[in-house]
């Protein structure tokens, strides 16, 4: 049955007690990348590090007494599994959560960290939900979906209302789609306020089904459903959330890449001082791609925060290789003396710093008298860097390689 309003704002009321009204901050750097005044939503700084602990706690508020002491059961790919944990500790509840076997790290520990029992099951959130409702009947406990549940969407939407209130003027927001619970709160309620007021959406492309069948084609999924972007990789899309609430309440949506999505984590750590995983940063990789009329003012829902250590300083990698600011290039040279020092020599001239230099002499395909010669750079720009490389190219390089294209 569809929300409303009203569900929202005695959810709103209902929850007030645990949930934090996050910060809402204006980010000049990203405006200045947009073109219009940007403020970013900070559900990255929320009681367990996401906004799903607002529709968790106000499901579980909605449970009867003989249902809490049953306990609950969930699946998750990690930021729900945190929501249901914490939301059942708070209400002396028990509960186990199915998390997928390449859920990150960071979120398994934090979850059994909230006292909840953990089950590893699945490579994807739709194989670990298999195994939670095989759990369910088994013990007969009450099952909390992350998305497709009107209580967990009205604690979602209480987003939209704090939008809203905070920024009566605001012409568009850009919200994350996994599930599609998290948008379909925040566009409900706001829509409800405003009519004007525009909603964007922003998928992987390594899960993209809600975008397909919001444009009215069939799902159609790439190979392997590795991602980033690990919170919001859904494999199958629901119909009824599309039908009730994307469809009349979403104005676009776009698909970005992980390289586009390491982009944006790397911006909103260096430009923003703030941490946002893989599923939060898409909002800002989307507004970059799709080029939306964003309004005079927009708001970049950053969903959650619990980004995997392990994984971090990958994706740096990554979203400063996207930029041009750290570069690998091979470069075949002639095995003699004095051939690094000249090439280092030339780095050093174009401004570039050295983090890493490798010789490979046994490479296939290398004469007896060459060898590989292998760096990792600091770099300016794209720019910065194609410079760099025609400057060693001139000096009688015979081949360079520039992150493994030639």
């Amino acid at each position: 049955m569809p929300i409303s309003l009203k569900d929202i704002l005695e959810a709103r009321v209902k929850i007030k007690d645990v949930v934090l009204e996050t910060p809402l901050s204006h980010s000049q750097s990203a405006s200045d990348l947009l073109g219009c005044q940007v403020y970013l939503k900070m559900e990255n700084q929320q009681r367990t590090g996401s906004f799903k602990i607002r529709g968790s706690l106000n499901k579980m508020l909605s449970l009867t007494e003989e249902e809490r002491a049953r306990g609950v059961i969930a699946s998750s790919a990690g930021n729900h599994a945190q929501g249901v944990a914490f939301s059942a500790s708070h209400l002396k509840t028990k509960s186990i959560v199915v998390m997928p076997e390449t859920a990150p790290l960071v979120k398994v520990i934090a979850t059994r960290g909230y006292g909840a029992e953990v089950v590893l099951s699945g490579r994807v959130y739709d194989e670990a939900f298999q195994k939670a409702q095989e759990i369910l009947h088994e013990k007969g406990l009450t099952f909390i979906h992350p998305y497709n549940d009107p209580m967990i969407m009205a604690g979602q939407g209480t987003i939209g209302v704090e939008l809203m209130e905070a920024l009566p003027d605001l012409d568009s927001v850009i919200v994350p789609i996994g599930g599609g619970g998290l948008i379909s709160g925040v566009a409900m309620a706001m829509k409800s306020i405003n009519p004007k007021v525009k909603v964007f959406g922003v998928v992987s492309e390594v899960s993209p089904g809600m975008m397909q069948i919001f444009g009215g084609k069939p799902v159609e999924l790439p190979e392997g459903l590795m991602t980033i972007a690990d919170g919001i990789s859904v494999k199958k899309p629901n119909e009824q959330i599309l039908n009730d609430y994307i469809k009349p309440y979403v104005d676009d949506i776009v698909a970005v890449s992980d390289n586009e999505i390491a982009e944006s984590i790397v911006f909103f750590l260096e430009r923003a001082k703030t941490v946002v995983e893989g599923s939060g940063a898409v909002v800002l990789a989307g507004a970059l791609k799709a080029g939306w009329d964003l309004g005079k003012k927009t708001v970049l829902l950053l969903s959650g925060g619990n980004i995997d250590l392990n994984l971090i300083s990958k994706v740096i990698e990554r979203g400063l290789t996207q930029k041009g600011r750290l570069v690998r290039f091979e470069a075949i040279v002639a095995d003699r003396p004095g051939t690094l020092n000249r090439l280092s020599e030339i780095i050093a001239l174009h401004g570039a710093n050295i983090i890493e230099v490798s010789h490979d002499r046994v490479r296939t395909g290398l004469q007896l008298s060459e060898t590989v010669i292998t760096f990792l750079l600091e770099t300016k720009s794209d720019q910065h860097c194609r410079e760099l490389v025609e400057a060693v190219k001139k000096s009688g390089v015979k081949r360079v390689l520039l992150n493994s294209k030639e």
